[in-house]
């Protein structure tokens, strides 16, 4: 009888839904061709979708047989916690980006968001495969990855002047947003706390230092 697994099995699992995960990549890029009013109702939508079928899977036994039938692989323990009523990743990924429409300025945006889904995936697969050394709530691996892999997002994402303090403001972001993705386990959903915390990051710096300069991408629809 062959012996199952279980760290293989909940790697194959957590890798499954990273590649779901960066499926919201799309996010960006469709925002990038859309003004912001039709991207907020858009993602108002599905948030609201999102949020339906959360509250259904909750209120309906039979309608929540059928969801973790379909997508309990995708689901992590606590978001199946009926008592708590967690909602799940894919719910705040689209709170997420709903929020950060509403908040900030569409190049920032641009440039918080992709970090969320790219980093975010490298920081999970590269902490649970070779996380060794324990940092804050999670391991420095990761914590490196994040770091490493939201420094190149925010380089190549758009920028505004694109002179060098734009991408010290990059490094900066992604700094902390690797410590907002680390010491968020267990309180808070990163999905919620990396692109606020990035995008908040890079804003600020913007309104410090470029207090005067328009925060608006040229030749996109506003």
């Amino acid at each position: 009888m062959t012996q199952i697994d279980h760290g293989t099995i909940q790697y194959r699992d957590e890798l499954i839904r990273k590649m779901i995960h960066l499926c919201s990549l799309s996010f960006p890029i469709i925002y990038y061709f859309i003004s912001r009013h039709d991207a907020i109702l858009i993602l108002t939508g599905f948030t609201i979708f999102s949020l339906t079928i959360e509250l259904w899977r909750y209120l309906s036994p039979k309608a929540g047989e059928v969801f973790y039938k379909l997508f309990g692989f995708l689901l992590r323990e606590h978001e199946m916690d009926a008592k708590k009523k967690n909602l799940s990743g894919a719910t705040y990924v689209f709170l997420s980006a709903l929020l950060c429409a509403l908040i900030f300025p569409k190049i920032i945006f641009l440039m918080a968001f992709p970090v969320l889904i790219v980093s975010d995936t490298f920081a999970a697969l590269i902490g649970r495969r070779f996380g060794k050394h324990k940092f804050l709530a999670k391991s420095l691996e990761g914590t490196l990855a994040f770091f490493v892999s939201a420094v190149i997002v925010v380089f190549v994402t758009p920028k505004i002047l694109y002179v060098p303090s734009e991408y010290l403001f990059g490094i900066l972001a992604a700094a902390l947003g690797a410590i907002a993705e680390n010491i968020s386990y267990g309180w808070a959903d990163d999905n919620l706390t990396i692109p606020l915390t990035v995008g908040g990051v890079i804003w600020i710096c913007y309104l410090i230092f470029y207090p005067n300069v328009s925060l608006v991408l040229l030749n996109v629809p506003q």
